[in-house]
């Protein structure tokens, strides 16, 4: 009997045993990718301190809404500030630019208010705000939040100030009492010898901001005792107690710039010494009285038809052996820049024209500003039929007459 040889077919391809390995493989691959596909950029944010700040729980927030979260913590090398790893949502690429800021939200009293307090239930975040430049991915976080943000509408404008005094980051800019922006910080000038404070102006105060604006510290109360009586000001509680930067724009003859890029304006000690310092030029007088002058003191107006030109410097009692009588002479400064002198053609004269006007009749008196106060002001009149007579036999200092 003949037994038959056994056909052995040798088939190609991949044997079943290694078909599920291998789908699983694909499969596991497939879901590597598309989860590392689905997931945002990493960031590093450093800060002081951790306070507040939980792995896994601390979120990143843009206008309240979630765009990130705070993935691992660790110290820096020299252990001064930690580091934070942020992953943030994908699209989110934009927000990692170079002037991107970073702070974190907690509740926090300012001179602004209080802020933060949503954080009591819900825990310390970071708030993000976004800026321009080329891609980054490691940021030095904000201990405090931004005073204005990027978005807000306004003006930034640079004062000079001798000294800070009160003003702080935060405090409220005025005009006609209304809160028209905030300090936003201040530096030290080059000179040593003054202080650059920046401030911000909201829209629509911004566009009241002109090349003849005035600046003047509101901090506490002013209170000025003079011959038109005893005046408190004070520009709100709020700015008693923290400080604060008041502006307005006086209307004029001339027209003033609206192109105020690159000005620097003077910050004035108080409302008072804003006007003070308004006017550079100033001429001395001396005038002789031979009656009382108790109620003048130093700073004292000197006044021309209501209109105050000038203020008292000082006053002495001298006695003449002579005429065997006491004369008080009177210093006085006028400020011609209060006046425009003008001639016939209409072109500006020069402070020779007081010289001429004293010729002409203008005199000097005392009189009484205020009957609570019992204070004195200089009076200059005009008084044709008056004598030109002066006592003052050199001409150190120019002499006004008096009636």
């Amino acid at each position: 009997m003949e037994v038959a040889s056994p056909k052995i077919e040798h088939r190609s391809g991949i044997s079943m045993v290694w078909v599920i390995p291998i789908i699983t493989a694909l499969v596991g691959g497939w879901l590597i990718v598309k989860t590392l596909s689905e997931q945002g950029p990493v960031a590093t944010i450093s800060f002081l301190t951790a306070d507040g700040i939980e792995v896994g729980t601390t979120r990143i927030k843009y206008k309240n809404v979630n765009i990130g979260v705070i993935e691992g913590m660790e110290f820096s090398e020299d252990f001064s500030h930690v580091i934070l790893s942020s992953r943030f949502n994908q699209g989110m690429d934009s927000f990692l630019r170079r002037n991107t800021q970073f702070w974190v939200v907690r509740p926090q009293l300012s001179l602004s208010g209080v802020s933060g307090l949503e954080t009591i239930i819900s825990g310390a975040y970071i708030e993000v705000e976004p800026g321009q430049g080329a891609p980054q991915f490691h940021f030095v976080g904000l201990e405090n939040p931004p005073v204005v943000l990027s978005d807000t509408i306004g003006q930034r404008v640079v004062l000079m100030a001798e000294k800070l005094g009160s003003i702080d980051v935060g405090s409220p800019v005025y005009y006609k009492g209304i809160q028209a922006g905030e300090v936003l910080g201040y530096e030290l000038a080059n000179d040593r010898e003054s202080v650059y404070i920046h401030i911000f102006v909201n829209d629509p105060f911004d566009q009241l901001v002109q090349g003849n604006t005035r600046f003047w510290n509101v901090s506490g109360l002013e209170v000025d005792v003079s011959a038109d009586g005893v005046n408190v000001r004070t520009e709100s509680f709020k700015s008693m107690i923290f400080g604060g930067v008041a502006f307005n724009t006086p209307e004029t003859l001339e027209q003033a710039t609206t192109d105020i890029q690159g000005l620097v304006y003077t910050l004035h000690n108080s409302y008072g010494d804003m006007d003070d310092n308004a006017y550079t030029r100033k001429i001395n007088y001396v005038a002789y009285f031979d009656s009382s002058v108790r109620g003048l003191s130093p700073g004292a107006p000197v006044e021309f038809r209501g209109i105050q030109v000038g203020s008292v410097l000082d006053f002495r009692l001298e006695y003449d052996s002579e005429n065997e009588s006491f004369l008080i002479p009177v210093l006085f400064e006028i400020e011609p820049e209060r006046i425009v002198f003008r001639n016939t053609s209409g072109l500006v004269e020069s402070e020779d024209t007081i010289t001429s006007l004293i010729n002409n009749g203008l005199r000097a008196r005392l009189q009484s500003g205020s009957l609570i106060t019992g204070q004195l002001y200089v009076e200059l009149v005009m008084n044709p039929d008056a004598p030109l007579d002066l006592v003052a036999d050199n001409d150190t200092v120019l002499e006004m007459p008096t009636v």
